[in-house]
């Protein structure tokens, strides 16, 4: 989904964060110390040629209470609502506390995600062919816009808890994941309204689309082309060192989660279960001035069925954006098409320079400027096998335009970022991603909150 966004916008808005409740510490050694509630806003405007136009906008609160734990904060609550006015939108409420109980982290997330065109480009990563010429309307074998699209609404529950075990750095993790997600063909008739004869999306009985193509194939069964629900329950293993949450400059934070759906807490023909493995590691190379970061990360099914729609969904202790899906996309290979790296199971891995270039104190807040730079790299490492038991030959002329068997390898991406920081916990930020292999994409831009990892 393409945004017509630009950094200079994002910079404009940081600015209008404004200062609700805060009170300055008296003595002047500790003026730059943040107390009672403050907020940061963002506005979201954009246009997409076949989503519409995009409004709405963001607003995150935090309470630092006497400012006695400042930079950390006793809670935060963050809401978001925007929409395209062709139907695709996000509202989104999420709360995040290490004080609501004490001692235990507290994060909450209630979302509500209809998309109207969500890239689909097939299973198994490489072994999927992308032709991007089939959705560029320029190119001579141009088919449809929105051959590598599909439509998707989704409701999204989380409840995340953590607590320290036995006084260490060790901490347990728990949580509850609520999914009702609707999958269906891209309604064409809508996003043709108001659309000139040039620009007219064939419908799916002219041209039907790679999501339409594998239903027509067997590879995605009728009982999953519609969706479902699920209740999935979390337990996990943490250990953090991380010196600040929202942006550490040294410390480990790993964490080992078993992810369970029983079919008694879904509408799914089987329940299943995975596992995921999660190392992030930060280096100061110059005192909280530049530091490395890393993230390795290992999710797979251990046992059971996964639907088509569940395979992107990345687990995770706490949320750290609106999505928490790939591979592919802003949350986890930057610049490669959401969602090409689809698998039974894949490895993933983020390596960033990050670099504070500007410090300064304006309109009562305190602000820094930091770039970032970055590789990223992933793969799957157990594939989906509907492919595998489907004969293919005996119903498709070309299937070479489709499938390339054996030929999963690693998906590499690079880019850079800025980040304009408010308070040390409103982050504001920009990154560009370049896929390296076109059978990826090309690049994406991306404008959101927080550091990735």
């Amino acid at each position: 989904m393409g945004k017509l966004v630009i950094f200079s916008t994002l910079l404009l808005a940081s600015l209008c964060c404004l200062n609700v409740r805060a009170q300055e510490a008296a003595n002047e050694e500790n003026k730059s110390v943040k107390t009672g509630w403050n907020f940061g806003l963002l506005p979201a405007v954009s246009y997409n040629s076949d989503l519409g136009f995009q409004y709405g906008g963001l607003i995150n609160f935090f309470d630092y209470g006497d400012g006695s734990r400042y930079p950390n904060y006793n809670q935060s609550i963050y809401f978001e609502a925007s929409r395209y006015t062709k139907g695709s939108g996000l509202l989104r409420f999420f709360y995040d506390s290490d004080q609501l109980i004490k001692n235990i982290r507290t994060t909450f997330d209630m979302s509500y995600m209809p998309e109207q065109a969500i890239d689909f480009l097939g299973f198994n990563g490489y072994d999927a062919v992308y032709n991007s010429d089939w959705a560029d309307q320029d190119a001579a074998t141009y088919r449809s816009r929105m051959f590598y699209k599909h439509r998707r609404t989704m409701w999204r529950i989380h409840l995340d808890i953590n607590g320290p075990l036995l006084g260490s750095n060790f901490r347990w993790a728990g949580g509850l994941e609520f999914y009702d997600i609707k999958t269906a063909s891209v309604d064409i008739d809508k996003l043709n309204k108001g659309k000139s004869d040039d620009e007219l999306l064939p419908s799916h009985d002219q041209v039907p689309g790679l999501f339409e193509l594998y239903q027509r194939w067997g590879m995605i069964p009728e009982g999953e082309a519609s969706g479902g629900r699920f209740l999935a329950f979390k337990a996990g293993l943490v250990y953090d060192t991380r010196n600040f949450q929202p942006s550490p400059t040294k410390g480990v934070w790993t964490d080992v989660i078993l992810y369970v759906v029983p079919k008694s807490f879904s509408n799914l023909e089987e329940g299943f279960a995975r596992l995921s493995i999660t190392h992030r590691q930060y280096f100061s190379i110059i005192n909280d001035r530049l530091w490395f970061a890393g993230r390795l990360g290992w999710q797979s099914t251990i046992g059971g069925h996964v639907p088509f729609y569940v395979q992107p969904l990345m687990i995770t202790t706490q949320l750290k954006g609106s999505y928490s899906e790939g591979l592919g996309g802003q949350r986890s290979l930057r610049g490669i098409i959401r969602n090409r790296v689809v698998g039974d199971a894949f490895v993933y891995g983020n390596a960033e320079l990050r670099a504070k270039i500007y410090k300064t104190r304006r309109f009562n807040q305190n602000f820094y400027v930091a770039l970032n730079t970055f590789l990223d790299a992933g793969m799957v490492t157990k594939k989906i096998d509907w492919i595998v038991a489907t004969n293919l030959n005996d119903m498709i002329d070309d299937p070479e335009n489709y499938f390339n068997t054996g030929s999963e390898k690693l998906h590499w991406s690079t880019g850079a970022g800025v980040k304009l920081v408010m308070n040390e916990n409103f982050i504001l930020s920009g990154e560009y991603g370049l896929a390296l292999d076109q059978q990826d994409g090309s690049s994406g831009l991306y404008i959101g909150l927080n550091y990735l990892f």
